[in-house]
């Protein structure tokens, strides 16, 4: 087989954008239009869209395949499987590149001598529109790192990078992340992620009570609100608090009525 051509690249590291997707029409547009130029490769994985979002995504790149859903650890591990780029940056579409990210990650991929494995970033969330400057979605995020060797774990929701070495690089630059279209986004989509997790904890041998979700909702409500500074963040910050108590909430009585149904 013919080797593939490499990778020509402004930087001394050639960089893979690689993005997973599914009925992101209205959002794939401005995820990619935010390394178009930019990413010396851009691949997407679509699982069955029905909204438009594949023809979006082949405005920007011809590398894109449409695939069947096996959770979101093996999905990415499928991304992986198509980049070529010595680095790779695992976006979801509902993310976007700011310009001081792209100088930044310019300037570390083109250093002589480049020690870091992994290079986290923090996130500029948006929330019914205004930001969320504290709490859980702000914290930095594992989102670019050394191609050689990284796998995904193969876990359906929350799934984390394992590298063969690990040395962790902090930017400042940060990545824009338009996590919820509305209200009820929000709502679907933290109770869609507690369900999955539910189920994993489940194959695992995990059991709970309604009463430590009701705990769980408190603990997590509190850690959200006060802990992590959300109080900062005004009626936006008590709203997403609430959203997350719900969510462990909702994540260990799903486990409890896996149990019952046993």
């Amino acid at each position: 087989m013919r080797a593939a051509t490499p990778l020509r690249s402004a930087r001394r590291r050639s960089l893979s954008v690689a993005v997973i997707c599914c009925n992101e029409v209205d959002r794939i547009g401005a995820c990619l239009d935010s390394v178009a130029d930019w990413a010396d490769e851009i691949v997407v994985l679509d699982s069955g869209s029905s909204d438009g979002t594949v023809e979006v995504a082949g405005r920007y790149t011809s590398k894109v395949w449409v695939t069947d859903w096996p959770g979101y650890g093996a999905q990415r591990n499928r991304a992986l499987s198509r980049v070529r780029g010595d680095w790779v940056l695992m976006l979801d579409a509902d993310e976007r590149v700011t310009p001081e990210l792209r100088e930044q990650i310019d300037e570390l991929l083109d250093r002589p001598e480049l020690d870091a494995t992994l290079v986290k970033m923090p996130w500029r969330t948006i929330f019914l529109g205004g930001r969320l400057r504290h709490g859980r979605y702000s914290t930095p995020q594992t989102r670019l790192f050394k191609r050689e060797g990284a796998k995904f774990r193969d876990h359906q929701v929350h799934e984390s990078l394992v590298l063969p070495v690990r040395r962790v690089q902090l930017l400042s630059g940060e990545l824009e992340h338009h996590s919820w279209r509305d209200y009820r986004h929000a709502q679907e989509k933290h109770l869609k992620y507690a369900c999955l997790l539910a189920e994993q904890k489940f194959a695992a041998g995990k059991r709970a009570s309604l009463g430590y979700a009701c705990l769980r909702f408190c603990s997590d409500f509190l850690l959200q609100y006060f802990c992590r500074l959300s109080v900062l963040d005004g009626r936006r910050g008590l709203l997403i608090s609430l959203i997350l108590g719900q969510y462990a909430f909702h994540k260990y009585a799903a486990l409890w009525s896996l149990n019952q149904q046993r």
